[in-house]
């Protein structure tokens, strides 16, 4: 009795080994589709999730969690121009400006009109004392964005603040040169 359970168990693997060896390629390859759409699904939602739950840091500025998210998306997606932009924001948040910069660089390298890109980079731009660059970005922002933007008001009081002091420096600049005295 054993002899022939054991006869038949074999015999079962054996049926079942080639059978799947000798699958039509269509039947395998819908298999291994099924899997990938699965994996990739998995993954997709898990950057939704981790997105979501970082822009809700960052709004409540708790800047080290979003940015361990961002990472994460980022870590999933590197090509989602969204995910730098926010890691950026979350890096100014923190103060590390010139880190901060190179994600919104990295946002603009992928989509040139991620028009909160230039915005940020205007901020990050301020924090690291380039006014003329964070002049630029802010007024890329200016022209790319919608005139019925919500951060369209702010934008143009940081442009309107920061020519103020580009002048003011460059009258201290001038003022400050030596002058040669030309004789008649």
């Amino acid at each position: 009795m054993r002899l022939r359970a054991l006869a038949f168990t074999v015999g079962l693997i054996l049926a079942g080994g080639l059978a799947i060896t000798y699958l039509p390629d269509g039947l395998r390859t819908s298999v291994a589709e099924n899997r990938t759409a699965h994996a990739r699904e998995k993954a997709e939602a898990e950057i939704r999730q981790r997105f979501q739950q970082g822009v809700a840091m960052l709004n409540n500025k708790h800047y080290e969690q979003a940015l361990k998210e961002f990472h994460r998306v980022l870590e999933l997606a590197p090509d989602m121009p969204e995910a730098h932009v926010n890691a950026g924001f979350a890096l100014a948040g923190l103060g590390r400006y010139a880190i901060a910069r190179d994600f919104f660089d990295g946002a603009l390298a992928l989509r040139k009109d991620q028009i909160n890109a230039y915005y940020g980079l205007a901020e990050a731009l301020e924090g690291l004392n380039d006014l003329p660059g964070a002049l630029g970005a802010m007024r890329t922002y200016l022209h790319l964005a919608p005139a019925n933007d919500p951060y369209r008001r702010k934008a143009e009081s940081a442009v309107w603040e920061w020519e103020a002091k580009v002048a003011e420096e460059y009258h201290k600049t001038i003022k400050n040169l030596p002058t040669k005295q030309i004789k008649p």
